[in-house]
């Protein structure tokens, strides 16, 4: 297994390599490859939304330090790789969207187009002016955790691509990627306590791409920290409830997102279990009205907006929670159904998006189609 970071002096080498070796084993693996049950069609849509964006400056909403006059510049001079989208991590996951479909529909009618605004992002000169600014004074905490974990996935989605230039692209990139490792693997070991929000700052759905990340790239001692820490941080709640969601603005599930990184971290029979004392309120039935869809009532309303991307989340975590229970589960019919209609409410929303919601939306739902996270 690959080892280029270490990960501290707070984990047991032995136990914690077996902790993350087990999580490892229990997960289903994801090749990459074509989805035929889905429409190309439809995912067309969602590279429109993307090639519409990665490249479009304005308008912006940039989270910058200013250490002096000089810094008060546009976004493609600051960081002109990730500079479109309306703010960093949503030209992150659009870049991540453009990989993903290109290397699962290799043959579709979009990939040259997508290909040709990939290759206008990743060039060495754009990536080294990420880099240095990443590292500038007063950006230690740039895009944690949000932005950064979705930058590993887009670095584990070229790795994973069997393309030339795929792995042109890679190289490029790694150096920012090895970066936001490097900041993860400093972090966690300080957060005390875990961030249970729906918005850019949660924990646990951060936690869960990087782990995802870890396992993609072979590095075991990111993936031994990840499994750590979220051992530390979950492995004792009990007694949740989803009648306290969703926050009108969100677009996770702090709930489904704890679980979605505890089925990677436990075996299927101790998820299971450990499922049963965290979240007693998922039935046995088959029925989807345990747990309805978000409504949203104004997508123009950049804020509203995000629950259609909580609808789209929640689908592909209470996917995840299925494939991390045992196949005779009780609560499998009821799950599958309320997947089933968050996917439906999600996806039909994609259709009518204004900018507030399409500059970003598009990820999650091609995240959730192609299944990335199983």
């Amino acid at each position: 297994m690959r080892r280029t970071l270490t990960s501290g002096k707070m984990l047991g080498g032995v136990s914690a390599l077996l902790l993350y070796c087990v999580g490892a084993m229990a997960q289903p693996t994801n090749p990459g490859s074509h989805h035929a049950d889905l429409d190309v069609t439809t995912v067309a849509r969602f590279a429109e939304l993307a090639l519409t964006c990665v490249h479009r400056e304005y308008p912006n909403k940039i989270s910058h330090v200013l250490n002096s006059a000089e810094d008060a510049r546009p976004p493609r001079e600051l960081t002109p790789v990730f500079c479109g989208c309306f703010d960093w991590h949503s030209a992150v996951h659009g870049h991540w969207l453009l990989v993903r479909l290109c290397r699962t529909y290799p043959q579709a009618p979009f990939v040259a187009q997508a290909r040709a605004a990939l290759a206008e992002s990743f060039t060495p000169d754009k990536v080294a002016v990420e880099v240095a600014y990443i590292n500038g004074p007063g950006r230690s905490t740039f895009e944690r955790p949000y932005g950064l974990a979705w930058l590993l996935q887009l670095g584990a989605e070229l790795h994973e691509w069997d393309d030339p230039q795929a792995r042109q692209w890679a190289a490029t990139l790694e150096p920012l990627e090895q970066e936001a490792a490097r900041r993860f693997q400093a972090w966690l070991p300080k957060l005390s306590h875990p961030v249970r929000t729906g918005e850019h700052t949660q924990t646990a759905f951060a936690l869960g791409l990087v782990l995802d990340w870890a396992r993609s790239r072979g590095d075991a001692d990111m993936g031994m920290l990840v499994s750590s820490r979220a051992r530390d941080y979950f492995l004792a709640d009990r007694g949740a409830s989803l009648r306290f969601e969703p926050g009108g603005e969100d677009f996770l599930s702090p709930v489904l997102a704890e679980a979605d990184v505890m089925r990677r971290v436990l075996p299927p029979a101790e998820f299971a279990t450990w499922l049963t004392g965290f979240l007693p309120e998922v039935p046995t039935g088959g029925s989807a009205n345990w747990l309805r869809p978000g409504v949203v009532t104004d997508r123009a309303d950049g804020k509203l907006v995000h629950l259609d991307g909580l609808n789209l989340s929640r689908a592909w975590m209470l996917e995840g929670i299925m494939a991390g229970l045992p196949a005779n589960d009780p609560r499998l019919p009821a799950l599958r159904a309320a997947a089933g209609e968050h996917r439906r409410a999600g996806l039909e929303a994609l259709t009518g998006q204004q900018y507030e919601g399409g500059h970003w939306l598009g990820s999650f739902a091609t995240y959730l189609v192609t299944r990335r996270g199983l």
